[in-house]
């Protein structure tokens, strides 16, 4: 279990522990639990604990699961306390905290069901003031927290105590914010679907607590998890508050941490170990603070900058601007299958072959075309043979309405053309009978989800057809993880694996394509890039292509590459940004709207364009050449 080292920092005010990756830290905070649960046993005592839910505490809630089922970690001295619960909310509901918590933990484990409390969601509103009352004494009665459990939210809320809720504020019934809302709209289907209020422990409330230990796991809480640790306790970010808590405890993965100043910017911390990585990182802030070309900064800029000890290590601004400048310089490429008969040693790809055997890979069926679509297109153009895996069906990412539809439209094309009908409208009857009974969040039936990814089929096939590429290129693995019908999917299995490594020894790459999401630990692109990595590493040593195969890691619709992580950046023209837009377009199921839009209002080919134009501006700050839009990519060593 590696904790990564990084230099002390005097920013943060929260002692911090990063972990390489998410599952490490979350192992780490369940032995932590474990330790204290048999302490309280050993001393004839119960342990009482102050529990989260959403996806940061899943992986200490699985590994608790194995140490009791594995090692004998008894529950039954064990009382909890839940931290919030959604208003109004059925518990017998799939987004009730009720229904999370038994089916992440409770139901796997020894613990009496007397010792478990969670909010009340049903409570007429007239009875809530008082139930908060009461719950409150509950934990009192009990003896008070010995370890609270948090995650932070986008707002900076613990528990659902939103930007404004006070230090010493209780158990209460709160309204909760545009922002929280449109991060839970994932488990909801649709935003107007999420309660818009919720109960919720009171900051004064967790601050009672013994012991606090707050998990973050991903990028997406880096900038609100800096805030916490590094800004001004606020009730505008009401996890600032833990600053004022005598033993808190903040564990992340280290893409969470990753606005912290010890990992952003050394170099303001104290001394750093320079390597040709780092040193990048920093001509390139440097230059983005100035708002200076990097050509263009001195040795005066350097030194103002803390970067002193850089001149010492590397030289004159004069040759180290020269040095970082060429570096970016190189990773620019309008020929991202490598440029025949060229002098290749300083390009991002290999000159020979001339026509490289080009694989995509795209989690979902519109991730090609949105994260790469320019470079995808480019590779066609220029002669490649390009083939496209989808590894999903992307069925849970169509409305319903939609598959009503084509089951209306099948039926009406049968009669249509005098078919037998007769079997066609049973099975249109049943989607119609099972999408009017449809509770929110329950699993789609057989049939409908056969619907939904036909629907995505064909608008995959059309999206490669219109970028020329051949219909035997085209390929669906309809990975088994994904198949459930809900957000919630299966672990990644040897089905999984074995489907993409079908697909490789067919085809043997010289080149691939991915979505790089390292840094989602719960996501689908996440769980398909293992399934690759996995894949290629059993290849490895058996099968000669892989030796020569380079692994390209594009990102997804919502973030791009920082500019000090890109090896390759295809510009791409006005035309060819269009032709993209096009592409697209193909998939009109996502067009307009999407069943899981994230954060994000835009449409996903806005994104994409905004992403690109951003990279490119960027570029173009730098000193470099200045391009309509760039796509970019990290290579993958393997």
């Amino acid at each position: 279990m590696e904790v990564l080292s990084y230099p002390e920092t005097t920013y943060e005010k929260l002692p911090v522990t990063i972990f390489e990756e998410a599952r490490q830290g979350a192992v780490h905070v369940a032995h932590e639990l474990a330790d204290l649960i048999r302490r309280k046993q050993a001393q004839g005592e119960k342990a009482v604990l102050g529990l989260a839910t959403g996806s940061s505490p899943i992986g200490v809630y699985q590994e608790l699961i194995r140490l009791h089922r594995e090692e004998g970690l008894s529950f039954r001295n064990v009382v909890t306390f839940n931290l919030d619960e959604y208003y109004p909310m059925r518990p017998d509901e799939l987004q009730s905290y009720v229904y999370f918590m038994h089916e992440q933990l409770f139901d796997h484990v020894d613990i009496a069901r007397e010792n478990i409390h969670i909010p009340d969601g049903t409570l007429p509103i007239e009875q809530v003031k008082a139930y908060c009352q009461h719950y409150e004494q509950l934990i009192e009665q009990a003896g008070g927290l010995d370890l609270q459990l948090l995650g932070i939210g986008r707002t900076g809320h613990i528990g659902f105590n939103e930007p404004g809720s006070g230090l010493t504020s209780a158990t209460r019934l709160v309204k909760l914010d545009a922002l929280t809302i449109m991060d839970a709209a994932k488990d909801f289907i649709k935003e107007e679907f999420v309660p818009l209020r919720a109960l919720t422990m009171g900051v004064g409330t967790i601050m009672k607590a013994r012991r606090i230990i707050l998990l973050a796991w991903g990028e997406g809480k880096a900038k609100i998890l800096q805030r916490m640790v590094e800004g001004p306790v606020s009730d505008e970010v009401p996890a600032s508050f833990l600053q004022q808590h005598p033993q808190v405890q903040v564990v992340v993965d280290q893409w969470a941490a990753q606005e912290l100043t010890r990992l952003k910017a050394p170099w303001l911390v104290g001394l750093c170990a320079w390597n040709e990585s780092l040193i990048r990182r920093a001509v390139i802030w440097l230059s983005l603070k100035l708002h200076k070309p990097i050509l263009k900064l001195t040795d005066e800029d350097y030194r103002d900058g803390s970067l002193s000890d850089l001149l010492v290590e590397a030289g004159s601004a004069y040759h180290l601007n020269i040095r970082v400048f060429n570096l970016l310089q190189h990773t620019i490429t309008g020929w991202p299958g490598g440029k025949p008969n060229s002098n290749d040693h300083q390009r991002p790809e290999r000159a020979l072959p001339a026509r490289k055997r080009s694989l995509i890979f795209s989690p979902h069926p519109d991730d090609d075309v949105i994260s790469m679509g320019g470079t995808l297109l480019r590779l066609v153009d220029q002669g490649h043979d390009v083939h496209v895996a989808y590894q999903t069906s992307g069925n849970l990412a169509v409305f319903d309405d939609d598959a009503r539809r084509f089951a209306d439209f099948a039926l009406d094309f049968a009669r249509k053309r005098g078919l037998s009908p007769g079997q066609m409208e049973q099975e249109q009857e049943q989607v119609v009978e099972f999408l009017g009974r449809k509770k929110l969040g329950e699993e789609d039936s057989p049939l409908v989800r056969d619907i939904k990814a036909l629907i995505r089929k064909g608008e995959a096939e059309a999206a490669c057809r219109f970028c020329g590429v051949k219909e035997t290129n085209v390929h669906f693995l309809n990975m088994p993880f994904y198949e459930t019908g809900q957000v919630k999917k299966h672990p990644l299995g040897e089905a999984d694996i074995q489907a993409v490594m079908d697909v490789l020894q067919a085809i043997q790459p010289h080149q691939i394509f991915a979505a790089g999401d390292l840094r989602d630990p719960h996501g689908t692109h996440r769980v398909c890039l293992d399934a690759i990595f996995e894949a290629l590493a059993r290849l490895k040593g058996q099968e000669a292509w892989v030796e020569d195969c380079y692994l390209w890691l594009y990102r997804g619709a919502w973030q791009e590459w920082d500019i000090d992580e890109i090896e390759m950046a295809v510009p791409i023209s006005p035309e060819e940004l269009l032709r993209k837009r096009k592409a697209i377009f193909k998939h009109q199921s996502q067009k307009d709207s999407a069943v899981f839009p994230g954060n994000d209002k835009r449409e996903f080919w806005q994104r994409s364009e905004d992403r690109n134009h951003a990279t490119a501006r960027l570029y173009d700050q730098l000193g470099l050449t200045e391009y309509e839009a760039l796509e970019a990519f990290v290579r993958y060593r393997f």
